[in-house]
């Protein structure tokens, strides 16, 4: 009879038995029984008798997103930046949009003050690309009219910010100029860019352009799109102020002013004027057949050194040098020079060396003209000494007389409006009052007076500039106009022409530590006029910042 429980003695197979299973005779181990409903432990779990803070029963899970509870508000880090961005630091309505848009400028985009949000019936606001676009033109005509780099790209962020396009990044090379608005981390980036093909100098447009950023940037002022769109074609289409006999007969005045300042009488005056006049025409001319403007200012050299050259060959009683001097005062690109320099000290290296380059370009035209017309009268027998720069008389009154009616003179030929003449006519005396008192009277080296009296016009200008919520150009500019290296450089190159070529390089040495002296002077000026200025955003930003860095200090 077959067992029952034989089956079961029998061993099994490895198929059968589990390699998890307890062994036959041996004890299974305690498990402690916790009072928690779940026996399951972490390596990530407090220890018992931890003094740390115990989550209440009702947060027993928690959240990745919840505040820690360790967690203080009175000792957060001082970057925290709050998800609808640092708020609006209030400022005076004295405050000129430029100052503001430069600072904010200077920071970075996360710290930027974020706009106050503005309830508007159309939420849907403008299209952000017509936006741009005419942010763009107005960025060509500021950078078209001589404006520097940095004031340029706080007018196109003025614009953008006036339509609620906080996050955009202008960009202003000499040629080139470009904007990106990103509106979110997660959003594609829009950016538009126009090319700058003309240039022209009229600063009756530049002063409209900088009136309607200020009505722009102004939140009393609601400008729509369109009316933005007119007013800029309004611009383009408006004459110049002056007309081209104007321009002609304030280039022969402006001629004949430096001549008196260098040491010229009545008669060089006239010679000095009709050579300008006719520089002037000839170059129009030259214009008028699409020849580039290095062969316009070479053109324009020629008649001043051609007459100078004949008074000498005829042994008039005439100085030829003042002639020669006064018709090149008229040429000399000291707005460009100055803004080259000023893009340079903010940051702006590109701009900067486009500026200078083209400075060079047009001096290097000067001097071809000047040297062609002094080689030809060398060597017909001119006597033309370059010793007669040290023979200038001092005439103070006079020469004060002279000064002002050349920034006049400039001021016409930059084609300001009627209304800054004045100031810019007197600003002029006091530069030249100032370099006569510190070379002549107190008799400091040229350099360093001219560095002084160009310091007063940029800190004059910037003054009159903020007081009537313009640009500071149309006020320095043409106030600089007597402080310009004429002499030095036609006296290097009367050197050169007459194979001394040391004392021509020493000239010329001296015409550009002249011209940098000037340019860094206004820069200088300017930057000290805007120490004494209320500082926006210096509670949010740590202070006034500086221009654009390069190094780590």
């Amino acid at each position: 009879m077959a067992d029952p429980d034989a089956e079961d003695r029998k061993p099994q197979s490895d198929e059968a038995r589990s390699a998890f299973a307890q062994p036959a005779g041996v004890a299974p181990p305690q498990i402690p029984v916790v009072d928690d409903e779940s026996s399951t432990t972490s390596e990530f779990a407090l220890p018992k008798g931890l003094g740390a803070p115990q989550p209440s029963a009702a947060d027993s899970e928690g959240s990745a997103f919840s505040t820690p509870a360790s967690y203080s508000a009175q000792h957060a880090h001082p970057a925290f930046t709050p998800p609808t961005g640092i708020p609006m630091v209030k400022l005076t309505k004295d405050v000129p949009w430029q100052d503001r848009m430069r600072e904010m400028l200077r920071m970075p985009v996360t710290e930027r003050p974020a706009p106050e949000l503005v309830r508007k019936e159309d939420e849907s606001g403008p299209a952000i690309p017509r936006v741009l676009d005419l942010t763009l033109r107005i960025g060509e005509l500021l950078l078209a009219g001589g404006e520097g780099a940095e004031d340029v790209e706080a007018a196109m962020f003025a614009v953008c910010r006036s339509y609620g396009l906080d996050r955009c990044e202008p960009n202003v090379t000499f040629t080139l100029l470009s904007i990106s608005h990103q509106p979110s981390l997660v959003e594609d980036p829009v950016t538009a860019s126009r090319t700058v093909r003309r240039r022209g100098t009229d600063y009756t447009r530049l002063a409209a352009v900088f009136r309607l950023v200020d009505d722009l940037s102004d939140p009393e002022t609601a400008i729509s799109l369109e009316e933005a769109y007119g007013r800029l074609a309004e611009m383009r289409r408006n004459r110049h102020p002056y007309p081209g006999w104007v321009l002609t007969s304030a280039t022969g005045l402006l001629a004949g002013a430096a001549s008196v300042l260098v040491g010229g009488d009545a008669l060089v005056f006239v010679a000095a004027a009709l050579g300008a006049m006719l520089g002037d025409r000839l170059a129009w001319l030259c214009a008028g057949r699409g020849l580039p403007e290095f062969y316009q200012f070479t053109v324009a050299a020629t008649p001043p050194a051609a007459i100078g050259v004949a008074i000498q060959l005829a042994h008039m009683d005439v100085k030829a040098s003042a002639v020669i001097t006064g018709g090149l005062f008229a040429l000399l690109p000291g707005r460009a020079l100055v803004a080259g320099v000023q893009d340079g000290l903010t940051g702006f290296y590109i701009t900067a060396s486009a500026r200078l380059l083209e400075v060079m370009y047009f001096f290097v035209g000067i001097v071809v003209g000047v040297l062609l017309v002094l080689y030809f009268g060398v060597k017909l027998g001119a006597e033309l000494n370059p010793d007669q720069a040290l023979s200038i008389s001092e005439r103070p009154l006079l020469q004060i007389a002279a000064s002002m009616l050349l920034s006049l003179t400039f001021a016409v030929l930059l084609q300001q409006e009627r209304s800054t003449v004045l100031a810019v006519t007197l600003n002029g005396g006091v530069a030249w009052s100032v370099y006569g008192a510190m070379h002549y009277a107190g008799d400091i080296s040229p350099v360093a007076s001219t560095a002084v009296a160009a310091g007063l016009v940029g800190l004059f200008g910037q003054l009159l500039s903020r007081y009537r919520f313009a640009s500071a150009l149309p006020y320095t500019t043409a106030a600089i106009g007597p402080l310009l290296p004429g002499s030095a450089t036609y006296f290097g190159l009367l050197s050169i022409a007459q194979n001394e070529l040391d004392k021509g390089l020493v000239s010329l040495t001296k015409a550009a530590a002249l011209a940098m002296a000037i340019a860094i002077g206004v820069n200088l000026g300017s930057e000290i006029s805007r120490l004494f200025l209320r500082i926006p955003g210096a509670s949010t930003a740590g202070g006034r910042r500086a221009a654009k860095r390069t190094r780590g200090f």
